[in-house]
């Protein structure tokens, strides 16, 4: 047998550990089996649950239209061991070793993919009533109230406090919404951009309350900094989420700024043998000079593919994706792709205050992102145009009637 064989053969006998079993976890396991790994694989959840998909959780579950949004994945056809209800509490990297609430865990290669975890609300742990939405038990949780059109306050007119709202709104119960900033989205958008989405809130027959800070939670009410007093059977907080990484603590993985995992464009940390993936993990942006924390659905989907490609030795392009997600909010299909800190222009198609339009945002005349309320043609083709680089037409872009494709310059 030739040393390359030699070579090929060992690294295919390795075990790979991966730590988190939501999409980018599942993905990366898949993506091993389907790129010819022949390896171990474990893939460890701290949640007792078959892996699932969490996006119908605040839509189709939450209004008992579907009873779990298990992945369609045969673990044990692929060779995937599942270890579930088993929390990760360290890991030695030194040691080759990941510390379980089972037991040690040795690795040849680990892949951290935990995802976020949602930020609390000060002081309201133990209060009867009080909720998050981001597991499959918290939608349970969930369902009886809107079952019962339940007075209910949202903290926080974020994404999921906007999805939340539509689904709670949809099973008829009273929703007020709660949000600190002037505005909905006030950490993911422009003002100009996100002020027209204030009236969807009304138009859905929601009440949005900014410049609203809550002061406390009690039983069944929500007490606002201005002394307003907010009748509540239910309180649902949603007021983001930052990478699931405390476990690292003491590990010497490199973590940065929000706590997230610090990756390289082919996603591996800065211990040997560790890759990191999905909510939990940064990676540099060539396309945008500056590196990306990026906690949605498509990363955790397309990130795993470069991490299984590197670990089979295959020398992956580098990780630099055009980030892109969606939300289903008030009748409406709202998609973004992109990033438009670094934009120095933007152009509008179509009205905001009507049912569908689009924001496109450009850095020397090239588009960077866009936002597309309804127009999902818009998008297709401005995500393409985004990862060509292609030089664009300001003028002939704002022209709602004429396809993305058909503006460039």
């Amino acid at each position: 047998m030739s040393e390359q064989s030699q070579e090929e053969g060992a690294a295919q006998r390795r075990r790979v550990v991966v730590v988190g079993a939501g999409m980018a976890g599942v993905q990366t396991a898949v993506a091993l089996r389907e790129q010819g790994f022949t390896g171990t694989v474990t893939l460890i959840g701290a949640e007792p649950h078959q892996p699932y998909d969490r996006p119908p959780l605040s839509k189709a579950v939450l209004l008992g239209k579907a009873e779990g949004s298990a992945f369609d994945v045969d673990f044990e056809a692929l060779g995937i061991e599942l270890h579930l209800g088993r929390e990760v509490l360290g890991v030695r990297p030194g040691d080759h070793e990941l510390d379980t609430t089972a037991g040690p865990v040795p690795y040849d290669v680990l892949v951290v993919a935990t995802g976020a975890e949602p930020i609390r609300l000060p002081g309201a742990e133990g209060v009867p009533g009080v909720h998050l939405l981001r597991t499959l038990d918290d939608a349970e949780r969930l369902r009886p109230v809107l079952a019962r059109q339940h007075d209910i306050v949202v903290v926080g007119a974020g994404w999921i406090g906007a999805e939340f709202t539509t689904a709670a709104r949809e099973a008829g119960c009273a929703v007020t919404v709660v949000e600190a900033a002037d505005r909905p989205l006030a950490g993911a958008l422009p003002a100009e951009v996100a002020a027209p989405m204030a009236a969807w809130y009304a138009d859905a027959g929601a009440v949005l309350r900014t410049h609203a800070r809550v002061q406390r939670v009690e039983p069944g009410v929500v007490i606002l900094d201005d002394g307003s007093r907010l009748p509540a059977d239910a309180v649902v907080v949603g007021i983001g989420a930052r990478p699931a990484t405390a476990w690292l603590a003491g590990s010497g993985i490199e973590l940065g700024l929000y706590g997230e995992v610090v990756a390289d464009d082919r996603l591996r940390t800065s211990a040997p043998d560790v890759y990191a993936v999905g909510d939990c993990a940064s990676f540099p942006s060539g396309r945008y000079g500056r590196r990306l924390l990026v906690h949605h659905w498509d990363n955790a989907l397309q990130g795993p593919r470069t991490v299984a490609a590197d670990i089979i030795g295959e020398a992956p392009a580098v990780y630099d994706p055009v980030p892109y997600f969606w939300s289903e909010q008030f009748g409406r299909f709202v998609q973004y792709a992109g990033h438009h800190a670094s934009a120095d222009t933007t152009v509008w198609r179509g009205d905001p205050s009507g049912p569908a339009w689009t924001v496109c945002w450009l850095r020397e005349n090239r588009l960077v992102a866009l936002l597309a309320v309804g127009r999902p043609r818009d998008l297709a083709q401005g995500r393409r145009l985004i990862e060509a680089g292609t030089p664009m037409d300001p003028q002939l872009l704002a022209d709602p009637a004429r396809p993305l494709k058909a503006a460039t310059a």
